[in-house]
Parts: C-alpha cells; sequence; structure tokens
C-alpha cells in the first residue's frame, strides 16, 4: 500500500497556500490554482509545508494520497509550469496561433479553428510544432488531447498531430 499521503508537500521560495471551508488554494508567479477537499481529508500548513490528514482509515485513506499528489502537481505549476509539445506529420500540416485561435490545416477541406482556453497559452515555435504551457496539469494535458484528437497519427503513413517523442506503431500496408 502507498504512504504517498505521509510525504509532505514543500512550498519553495514565493509559493503560497490558504486552508479555508475545505478549500486549499496556491499561489505562485505562474497563477493560482484551488482545490476542494473530500470529507474526511484535511490539509494542515506548517512550516513552509502542506501535510495531508485523514481521519477515516478505511474512505478518506484512499482520497489522502490523491489529494498530496494533486497539491505536489499543484505546487509545482503555480511555481514552474507545465509544458507539452505536439508535431504535425504530413505534408501541408500546419499550426499557427492567430489572437485567441490555434489555426490548424491538417488536410481537410477546411481549415480548423480551436479555441485557446483561458489559463493557457498555445505558441508555435515553427509551422509543425505545437507548445502548450500552464499553471494545471490537467488543464494543459486536456487541451494537447483536444488538439491530437481533431486528426490522430493514422496507423498506415503516421500522419496526423502526435506528442513529441512518441511512437506510433505502423501497420503493414496490402500485399499484392
Amino acid at each position: 500500500m502507498s504512504r504517498i499521503a505521509k510525504a509532505p508537500v514543500p512550498l519553495p521560495q514565493g509559493v503560497t497556500a490558504t486552508i479555508a471551508d475545505g478549500t486549499v488554494t496556491v499561489k505562485g508567479n505562474k497563477g493560482t490554482l484551488s482545490l476542494s477537499l473530500n470529507a474526511g481529508v484535511s490539509v494542515v500548513q506548517a512550516d513552509k509545508q502542506l501535510e495531508v490528514k485523514y481521519s477515516d482509515p478505511n474512505g478518506a485513506r484512499m482520497q489522502a494520497g490523491s489529494t498530496r499528489a494533486h497539491l505536489a502537481n499543484m505546487v509545482h505549476g503555480v511555481s514552474k509550469g507545465y509544458e507539452k509539445k505536439l508535431e504535425l506529420v504530413g505534408v501541408g500540416f500546419r499550426a499557427q496561433v492567430q489572437g485567441k485561435a490555434l489555426n490548424l490545416t491538417l488536410g481537410f477541406s477546411h481549415p480548423v479553428n480551436f479555441p485557446i482556453p483561458a489559463g493557457i497559452t498555445i505558441e508555435t515555435p515553427s509551422q509543425t510544432e505545437i507548445v502548450v504551457r500552464g499553471a494545471d496539469c490537467q488543464r494543459v494535458g486536456q487541451v494537447c488531447a483536444e488538439i491530437r484528437d481533431i486528426r490522430p497519427p493514422e496507423p498506415y503513413k503516421g500522419k496526423g498531430v502526435r506528442y513529441a517523442n512518441e511512437q506510433i506503431s505502423l501497420k503493414e500496408g496490402k500485399k499484392k
């Protein structure tokens, strides 16, 4: 059984946490994130650390480890941030940020406009690269998954939107 809930979450320089009404709010230079606590789980701040406590040894014990992991992700997000990279593979596939939208040309008969959600920044260093940055680990991953879902890599040539360094196992083509 994991004992991750017993490990404290250190707060680095410039990160503050406030605990009120069953909600933990973490502030840093990259933004502000909040987490609502489940019943039976509480968070205590002591000496620039957050400690997760649980009252019920059965149900709340399982939630305490998840709460500690979420708190650690929040602290990392508001201090350093998260970043994921996507690549476009295919002839004529292009990406460009215009205002608050990501314009994608992915071989469809029409260009695709993906609205950039609040709290997320998207950059295109080149026409075939997309960099998604943000403070919330879950939102960065969700935005990348939604962009990838527009045109996932196909299994025969590997064309489509893929994560950087993602290995696509290609199928063998039809034999004569």
